[in-house]
């Protein structure tokens, strides 16, 4: 569906996308992180079309997006971080004047709008001035608007950004309706749990360049060496440091009331061992919870360097 290939982008002497290369299949809800700055959103508008990039390519639908950038915009629909609305028109009128700028008029357009109104849950808001809706409402009703020509696939830049928890769920309920309608999208955000539940892949940027880029589940197991268990005993707790402490696949102890957090220099397949070297040496265990890696963790771990370069 889309192909980034060596995507550079460089202002002056700001290099803001390096060399940054990756695929979208069709149907993927591809989630966009990274900190401000680390060229998102430079991406996102190379992709539109709405930026010549200094070199590279893309592709959406095979069609060179630098070569025929009109062509793509027929595939493509574009919710940018901060757009304009007309606040002396109505919710219908708004529709109709995007819905004319691409050749969308008269009862289509009529029908269009209502459905679409109908998608981001904004039915009893067609006959309200823009002005009138709340930032939540605005951010849907653009969402609409990127809709109008019935794009495959969407480029939507920071879509919960500036929205009250109530908000960020119901445009999250709709990007969710939007995956089962099988379109494609580009979503970038900084809020990584919203991501994770939502996204069929995850890529993260740091400076311009992609740094890790996969499913959820493949980038934590590629980038999680390390794993931590809570362990909670009945007595014997300096014994079941001693113990651990001994173990080679075991990094740290360290003791939080009663539970103790261990570190361990690997993934899943120790815990076992762990908890059955306690239970051999007649340790009474009462609790043992493994915790999982996170995203969060992940992307601090990846960008680490772009924060100790700013220091």
């Amino acid at each position: 569906m889309v192909t980034v290939e060596n995507l550079t982008k460089r202002y002056r002497k700001t290099l803001a996308v390096d060399k940054l290369s990756m695929e979208i299949p069709e149907g993927e809800i591809y989630g966009f992180v990274g900190a401000n700055g680390a060229g998102k959103t430079t991406t996102m508008r190379i992709i539109a079309g709405l930026l010549a990039p200094t070199s590279g390519k893309v592709f959406v639908e095979g069609i060179d997006v630098s070569k025929e950038p009109l062509k793509v915009k027929e595939h493509l629909g574009y919710m940018p971080d901060f757009f304009g609305v007309y606040d002396d028109l109505k919710v219908t009128e708004y529709m109709s004047f995007y819905g004319g700028l691409q050749g969308i008029y008269g009862a289509r357009s009529d029908e269009l709008t209502d459905s679409l109104l109908e998608l981001v849950k904004l039915t009893d808001k067609k006959e309200a001035y823009v002005d009138s809706l709340s930032r939540g409402m605005k951010q849907r009703l653009c969402l609409a608007r990127s809709l109008i020509h019935d794009p495959k696939f969407l480029i939507l830049d920071e879509p919960a950004s500036g929205l009250d928890p109530r908000a960020r769920v119901e445009m999250r309920e709709i990007l969710k309706e939007l995956r089962t309608m099988g379109k494609t999208v580009l979503i970038s955000s900084h809020i990584l749990t919203e991501l994770s539940e939502l996204c069929t892949s995850i890529g993260i940027i740091d400076d311009g360049r992609l740094v890790a880029s996969g499913s959820v589940s493949q980038i934590l197991e590629k980038m999680t060496h390390s794993g931590m268990i809570r362990i909670k005993v009945l007595e014997r707790q300096d014994e079941a440091v001693k113990i651990l402490l001994e173990m080679p696949e075991v990094s740290e102890v360290s003791s939080v009331s009663d539970i103790l957090e261990v570190k361990i220099k690997g993934r899943e397949e120790l815990f076992a061992k762990v908890l059955k070297e306690l239970v051999d040496k007649d340790i009474p265990v009462v609790s043992f919870h493994p915790e999982e890696g996170s995203l969060e963790s992940v992307f601090m771990q990846l960008t680490e360097r772009g924060t100790e370069n700013e220091n």
